[in-house]
């Protein structure tokens, strides 16, 4: 007898679920701040960790709790996130969200930006054709 997947294809593989390990306690208000923009922009703790030259648990940390930040430090941050530092301290105003992609599909989005326009009509019909298929 053969197995049979009864699966929906409607239905994303990630159903909306959280990347990472579910923390063991609440994070500091830094910390979901940083965590928040580090997601946005489709980042890994490792791709953070390796841009600013540390282990990703000491990364990590900083995402999970209170610790003490050299400035230098603070400014790469900001800078590779591409947020005011006054932001991740809590003091910034963040800037209005655009009701455009996040994370991974903003970055491929931003290289079929890039790519020839024909090439970008070919990826946009593949695109709208998968959509009326899922509205359908």
């Amino acid at each position: 007898m053969q197995a049979v997947s009864h699966s929906d294809d409607n239905i994303p593989y990630d159903c909306g679920m959280q990347t990472g390990r579910p923390p063991k306690t609440d994070r500091c208000p830094f910390g979901r701040r940083l965590h928040a923009a580090r997601e946005s922009k489709g980042l890994s703790q490792r791709q953070v960790a390796e841009a600013l030259g540390m282990a990703q648990q000491t990364y990590a940390a900083w995402e999970r709790r209170p610790v003490a930040i050299k400035p230098e430090d603070l400014i790469k941050l900001a800078d590779l996130l591409e947020i005011e530092v006054t932001e991740l301290l809590g003091r910034g105003k963040s800037k209005p969200k655009r009701n455009a992609p996040t994370g991974k599909a903003r970055k491929v989005f931003e290289a079929v930006s890039e790519l020839p326009r024909y090439q970008q009509q070919r990826i946009l019909g593949v695109v709208e054709d998968m959509m009326a298929a899922r509205t359908s």
